[in-house]
Formats: structure tokens, sequence, C-alpha cells
């Protein structure tokens, strides 16, 4: 009987997992034209329409807070998978030029500065504005929508940023 050995497995380096390249690729695109796809149905139909059906300003906020119930954490994860996924494909994918990674450094920044935007929308902003007297809350609806139309330009940015990095600078 002859024994036959197996071929020693090859040490997981940068750019030694091709296969996966197209998946991640697939998960990061996803999620992030989720997140961007979701802010701008917020803010372009949801948001205008909301007042032209619920004339009470009280009516209106209460819908807001309902439609924003719960959807905190799902952000978070919708960033984290962003994170991980961005991080993973970094890693896989090797030889690009100093170009490249320089806009996914760019990328990374416009990222992390959306998050922090996030973040105080989710733990300043909001309660700021539940308990926002009726006369604020004007004021507190026009913080939260420019908060907002930054958070899209910033995601909007680095989404084309990296489109940009996975076709012309490759």
């Amino acid at each position: 009987m002859v024994a036959v050995r197996a071929a020693p497995r090859p040490a997981l380096r940068p750019g030694s997992l091709p296969a996966v390249t197209p998946v991640l690729i697939l998960v990061h695109l996803c999620v992030g034209a989720g997140w961007l796809g979701g802010m701008l149905y917020s803010l372009f139909v949801v948001q205008p329409r909301v007042p032209r059906v619920l004339r009470d300003p009280a009516q209106a906020e209460d819908f807001y807070r309902e439609l924003g119930a719960g959807n905190r954490w799902r952000v978070v994860g919708l960033i984290g998978v962003l994170a991980v996924s961005g991080l993973l494909l970094a890693y896989v994918q090797s030889g690009h030029s100093w170009m490249w990674w320089a806009v996914v450094a760019a990328k990374v920044l416009l990222l992390a500065a959306a998050s922090v935007l996030f973040w105080w929308v989710s733990w300043r902003g909001w309660p700021r504005r539940v308990f926002a007297l009726p006369d604020e809350l004007p004021g507190q609806q026009a913080r939260f929508r420019r908060v907002a139309l930054a958070m899209a330009g910033l995601v909007g940015l680095a989404f084309v940023l990296g489109i940009g990095a996975s076709h012309a600078l490759t």
C-alpha cells in the first residue's frame, strides 16, 4: 500500500484568498448601499411626506419616533459589518498602488465621520428631540436634517471613492 500525503496548506497571507474576495466585495457593497439607500429614502421620501399626512406636529413627531425605534442597533450592526468587511478586503487584496491605499484611507475617514454623526444622532440628538418643548421642536428637526444630510453625503462620497478605488486604481 502506498501512503499518500496531503500537500501542506499554505500559510494565510495577504492576497492568498482570491475566491473569498468577490463575496467580501458583495457584502461590503450591499451593506454600504443599504446604509446609503436607507438614509436617502428617509431624507427624500419619508420625511417630506410625514407632515403632509400628519398635520399635527406632535403626531408627526410621534410617528418619527415610532419609525426610529429599534433602528439604532441595526445601523450599528451595518457599520460593524462595513468595517469588518472593509478590513478583510484590505487584508486579502494585495499589490495596489499608494493611490489606492490613499483613497481607502479617505474612505475610512469619511465612514468614521459618518459613524460619529450617527453616534451623536443616536445618543445625544434623539434624547434632546424626545424631551424638546413644542417651541424647540422645529429647531431640533432642522438640526437633525442637517446632520442627516451630512451623514448621507459622507457615506455617499465614501461609496463613490470605494467604487473608484476598485475600478480606476486597481
